[in-house]
């Protein structure tokens, strides 16, 4: 089956739809799929929940989607750096379910591996528990989570073979495996596509067995968030 595909409005075609449960890779805005998300963006589907980290920045990664009212929900376990999506959130326009970072990406973990659900201490005890089942283990209590599969999910790589092997590169790999392990269908994007063979098997980071589509993007943007300090008076 070919899985490389000439774009990636091409890639989503005849996948993405309104009402979707969509999971997007990336930890801020690295390793996020760019290309696709903006080519979701353009596509229109719109009432989706979108399951990432993060909501990405203003006008950047999955901030575009914000803009544009496609999101009804994200499942996600930080949202500080997008102004638009606070608005949104605050005037009750958009939903939003906290989830702690560790536990989301259990979640997506667990979804990937046929696990329904799994317990936790990580919540216990604050409204991340509430209307959740609890249950006593060696002395402790512990939260249920259901595991998150999605309609679709979109990663970014650094590098595929014409298979779907991926290869990550260094902290861009985040939440990514987890993403396309999860999806019941899975788009990747990527910097570089081989041959089959071209990549050593040891080197494989994930296989090609998760991967459904394939896009070539060979210059992302890679945006770089940066530190800033601002001096106290007097300090």
């Amino acid at each position: 089956m070919k899985k490389v595909y000439p774009s990636a409005a091409a890639a989503l075609a005849g996948i993405v739809k309104d009402g979707q449960m969509l999971a997007v890779g990336g930890f801020g805005l690295c390793g996020i799929p760019e290309a696709l998300i903006a080519a979701l963006r353009d596509s229109g589907v719109k009432d989706l929940t979108v399951i990432s980290n993060n909501a990405g920045v203003d006008g950047f990664g999955l901030g575009q989607l914000l803009v544009t009212r496609q999101i009804r929900k994200m499942i996600s376990s930080y949202v500080g750096e997008n102004k638009e999506f606070e608005r949104q959130y605050l005037a009750g326009e958009l939903e939003l379910e906290f989830t702690p970072q560790g536990t989301l990406a259990e979640k997506l973990r667990a979804g990937g591996a046929g696990i329904p659900a799994f317990f936790t201490r990580t919540g216990v005890g604050t409204m991340v528990a509430e209307g959740k089942e609890l249950r006593e283990f060696d002395g402790h209590t512990y939260v249920m989570e259901r595991s998150l599969v999605p309609d679709v999910s979109l990663v970014k790589a650094w590098k595929a073979d014409e298979s779907g092997n991926l290869v990550f590169r260094l902290t861009a790999r985040n939440f990514n495996p987890a993403a396309a392990m999860a999806g019941k269908i899975t788009i990747v994007e990527v910097e570089e596509i081989v041959k089959k063979g071209e990549i050593d098997p040891d080197a494989v980071h994930l296989p090609g067995i998760y991967i459904d589509r394939i896009v070539l993007n060979a210059h992302p943007e890679k945006r770089i968030e940066k530190r800033t300090l601002t001096e106290k008076a007097g300090a």
